[in-house]
């Protein structure tokens, strides 16, 4: 499963790259106005750091507007992957930028249709918002167990990126599954790494190794 980080943070991106823990990001406009940047300087440097999909999204609602904008950011760099809203206009824009050879994520996915649509349309990534769904009382994860299946029935090519991730084990529910992506928030993906039992041992071998008197080099 990849891991792409969902921020415009230009210091969390390079440091989680430089552990080897980003296959990609995501950004939207939420994040653009929290980095404080522009977008198209912020996703510039952001497609210097990552070598990965870099999902930059649009702002328009019409086709024609979404197509402008696209152009735009597909001039950004070659690894832009265009971020399109689901809708009818998104899923139209969706099939003419994908015609062109570019990367396109299709967000704001809530339902198995809506996926089924947009591999239909030849979607790069589909994004299932997990979180969301779960703050109306629906269980998000169940979205993604259906989309992997209506996927894996016709073997259509789109990627599941699992987004609105929020908790460990939105991770490792989404692995379980066999999603193809999740984008999570820095602090998530750092978060995995913890285990109490992990900080327990380490502090029991640290013990005993002081006991020995002993250093290594």
């Amino acid at each position: 499963m990849k891991f792409f980080v969902d921020t415009a943070d230009i210091k969390e991106i390079r440091e989680l790259n430089d552990m080897g823990l980003v296959d990609g990001v995501t950004t939207n406009p939420s994040l653009i106005l929290k980095s404080g940047g522009k977008i198209d300087e912020v996703t510039r440097e952001i497609c210097d750091i990552v070598s990965g999909p870099v999902s930059a999204e649009v702002t328009a609602t019409d086709y024609d507007g979404m197509m402008a904008e696209a152009k735009v950011l597909a001039k950004i760099a070659d690894n832009v992957a265009i971020k399109v809203p689901l809708t009818l206009d998104g899923l139209k824009a969706c099939k003419a930028i994908r015609s062109e050879g570019r990367m396109v994520n299709v967000t704001l996915c809530f339902s198995a249709n809506q996926a089924l649509l947009a591999a239909k349309a030849g979607a790069s990534f589909i994004s299932p918002f997990v979180g969301r769904l779960d703050d109306i009382g629906i269980e998000g994860m169940d979205l993604i167990s259906e989309i992997h299946q209506i996927y894996d029935n016709y073997h259509f090519a789109t990627e599941i990126l699992v987004a609105s991730v929020r908790t460990v084990n939105h991770v490792k529910d989404a692995a379980l599954i066999g999603a193809d992506v999740i984008t999570a928030p820095p602090a998530v993906l750092r978060s995995l790494v913890r285990h109490p039992l992990t900080d327990k041992g380490l502090e029991a071998f640290l013990a005993d190794w002081a006991k020995t008197g002993q250093k290594i080099g």
